[in-house]
């Protein structure tokens, strides 16, 4: 434990902030769980009302991945790499 005050502040201040991102990371996987299974979904039974769940669910997660990037939860970069992957994975599926 540190002694210094500025030193516990900012053990402080990172702990609040771990709590925080772990916010927003837990919503990005729980959205890349709900897209993948959706995508089975299309790829099992390859219909317009799956295909329009499965765009829906990857605008949603789109716009997840984003908040995170604005709150500098994920880097830019990290985030367009994902983007692109799950982007390629609804192309592949269709």
């Amino acid at each position: 434990m540190a002694n210094i005050k500025s030193a516990i502040k900012r053990i402080k201040i990172a702990n609040r902030n771990n709590l925080q991102n772990k916010i927003y990371l837990s919503k990005i996987k729980t959205s890349t769980k709900n897209y993948f299974s959706v995508l089975s979904d299309l790829e099992n039974s390859p219909t317009e009302e799956n295909r329009l769940k499965a765009i829906k669910s990857l605008s949603l997660l789109f716009s997840r991945i984003d908040k995170a990037v604005k709150r500098q939860v994920l880097h830019k970069n990290t985030a367009a790499r994902k983007k692109a992957r799950l982007s390629t994975k609804l192309n592949q599926a269709n």
